[in-house]
């Protein structure tokens, strides 16, 4: 019998096992970033309060006319650019399972150059 293949499912797999060691605190907190077919959402989270400090989106950026990658790293700039406001400068990044390249790849490298480290 063949298995069917389920994406998403080996995907939250390898996020619980990401997320095992990626924790966010109050002055450390962790990015975390869900990718849809259409759209990329990051969001800037406190795991010890349980409370998300800020978030960004292509949807809520509204951004048209740019490829997928673009919009990507644009929603990376913006997420830090939300992050300096509060007086944040260092995040641990949790990319979701994901595989570090293409869009995620390009929502880290905008959201470094706007000067978020991790």
């Amino acid at each position: 019998m063949i298995k069917k293949i389920n994406k998403n499912a080996d995907r939250q797999i390898r996020h619980a096992r990401v997320r095992k060691k990626v924790f966010g605190t109050s002055v450390k907190p962790r990015l975390c970033v869900y990718r849809s077919t259409t759209h990329i959402y990051a969001q800037i989270i406190d795991d010890v309060n349980g409370k998300t400090l800020c978030a960004s989106s292509t949807l809520a950026l509204k951004i048209e006319g740019k490829t997928k990658t673009e919009q990507a790293k644009a929603v990376g700039a913006d997420i830090a650019a939300k992050a300096t406001k509060l007086g944040l400068a260092e995040v641990v990044f949790d990319r979701g399972g994901y595989i570090y390249t293409g869009r995620v790849a390009a929502l880290a490298d905008g959201a470094r150059e706007a000067g978020l480290k991790f």
